[in-house]
């Protein structure tokens, strides 16, 4: 969808709809709203006293104005309570915007959603990022036609010409970021037997060969040179072999250290020789999440030239349970030098992220961070609501969830203390992948912990936000692309520092 900015009066602009906010209760107390509502007779307020509309959160309604406006139509949309009203909630609200013109076919409109939340000095970014978020959908299998119209067009519509540039920047950006969000969401969405490790390092040559990043990607004997013991085991039941991938942009001064981002590439997990149950099985396409994440915020630190050095790896592997897949009992000995005694194959996202934890030592990085759809006990513990956070680095963990806050990309810590270490003890070899049914995902945090050194080091378990399972505002059903606009967010603080 194409977003543009032009300045003018609603009174006067023609569009085929006009989106607009309301509040919750008497949407008419809005100056914007009472405005139209005089222009259409008082309908809006009889649709507020028959409660046809209240204005709730993401509650919509669609007017056809009669030739009263300029505009056609009118698709009020709820904000919820007025002294409620923040940049998360008119994100959902544009989302919810986009959904509802996709589902009517109605493929151009012009916003003034933000002309409502005059207050919120993030009115426009939200906005937009409610739209192009919200009207994104993964149809390239459907040979069908679709029952949706795809959005063509949004006109964001402000009032004082001023700001127009300012506007105009700010739209871009967010243009950026979200396309960033839709290859993440595009790459997870994709089937197994597309996206394989090959094909993750073929978008990631293709993405940085346009944007100026360095990409280089290691192959099976690159991964045997390094003693990647853990990528190797993981892969190695599989037909698809295993891909190392590295990503490296380079915006800084010479000599600044850069942040390292990791991302768990897992293109698809049966398990291995510990089987999954069958149901739900074609989800595990999602493994990948992670990777996906990592390789997006590169491009959109990119895409908008930010001042900084930032390394993407991405450990990518398919676990299957071939003839010669790792089993239960094996001892892998990683990159570290350290060794694991596998107890559950199904634990492997572990082993692909020791090894590229250990890798990132190389760079000294100045923060350490890694995303990965790893535990089903984060979805146990926290839902879909929130990711997991654990880190050995206080300052950091809440330079991520300021992060979060900001994109409704919640974070929520668990604690990382020694004593959970106790279940990763093993009797043959330095630790074991797994520690059993209790605090699984601390104990996979805690095994991590032990590859990283003493660098600042936060994990993201994104096991419960990487998918939708309904579709909600402006998370469509499918994948999310969790992750990537909470890293852009927080690498433009550390840019602005």
């Amino acid at each position: 969808m194409k977003v543009s900015v032009e300045t003018g009066s609603y009174r006067e602009h023609q569009c085929p709809v006009l989106v607009v906010g309301c509040h919750e209760g008497n949407p008419s107390r809005d100056r914007v709203v009472a405005d139209l509502d005089d222009s259409l007779a008082g309908t809006i307020g009889l649709l507020a006293r028959d409660r046809e509309f209240s204005g709730k959160l993401n509650t919509v309604k669609l007017l056809h104005t009669c030739g009263r406006l300029p505009a056609e139509r009118l698709l009020l949309v709820g904000l919820g309570q007025e002294g409620l009203l923040t940049a998360e909630r008119l994100r959902q609200a544009a989302g919810t915007a986009a959904r509802t013109l996709k589902a009517a076919g109605l493929g151009r409109f012009t916003s003034i959603l933000h002309q409502t939340a005059v207050s919120l000095p993030d009115a426009v970014p939200a906005t937009v990022e409610g739209l192009l978020l919200g009207g994104y959908s993964f149809d390239r299998y459907k040979t069908a036609p679709l029952e949706e119209g795809p959005l063509l067009e949004a006109t964001v519509l402000c009032a004082d010409p001023a700001v127009l540039d300012d506007c105009s920047k700010t739209v871009k950006d967010v243009e950026t970021v979200c396309a960033a969000v839709a290859m993440a969401r595009d790459l997870v969405s994709q089937p197994g037997n597309v996206a394989t490790p090959a094909y993750l390092a073929e978008r990631a040559l293709e993405v940085s060969s346009r944007l100026g990043i360095d990409c280089r990607v290691l192959e099976c004997d690159d991964l045997e040179r390094l003693a990647m013991g853990g990528l190797i085991a993981v892969g190695q039941g599989a037909h698809h072999p295993p891909r190392f991938i590295i990503m490296e942009y380079n915006a800084a001064p010479a000599g600044t250290r850069p942040i390292v981002l990791v991302g768990k590439g897992v293109t698809f997990d049966s398990g291995g020789i510990s089987l999954k149950p069958r149901d739900g099985m074609e989800r595990m396409k999602d493994d990948m999440a992670g990777a996906a994440a990592v390789m997006a915020t590169l491009m959109a630190v990119a895409g908008l030239k930010l001042p900084l050095n930032v390394v993407g790896l991405v450990p990518a592997a398919e676990n299957l349970p071939g003839g010669g897949a790792y089993k239960p009992g094996d001892i892998i000995r990683t990159m570290s030098g350290r060794t694991v005694e596998i107890v559950n194959t199904d634990a492997e996202g572990r082993m692909l992220l020791a090894d590229a934890l250990c890798y990132a030592e190389r760079y000294r990085p100045a923060a350490l961070i890694d995303l990965a759809t790893l535990t089903g006990a984060c979805l146990v513990s926290l839902g879909t609501a929130a990711s997991g956070l654990l880190g050995n680095n206080p300052a950091l963990l809440q330079e991520l969830k300021r992060a979060g806050e900001t994109t409704g990309e919640r974070l929520w810590e668990l604690p990382l203390w020694d004593e959970y270490g106790e279940l990763m003890k093993s009797e043959v070899a330095d630790l074991k992948n797994a520690g059993g049914s209790s605090a699984g995902t601390i104990t996979a945090a805690w095994f991590l912990s032990r590859f990283v050194g003493k660098t600042r080091w936060a994990h993201l378990d994104i096991a419960g936000t990487a998918w939708e399972e309904k579709g909600r505002s402006y998370q469509p059903k499918g994948a999310t692309g969790v992750g990537v606009r909470l890293l852009v967010e927080y690498l433009r603080k550390k840019a602005a520092k």
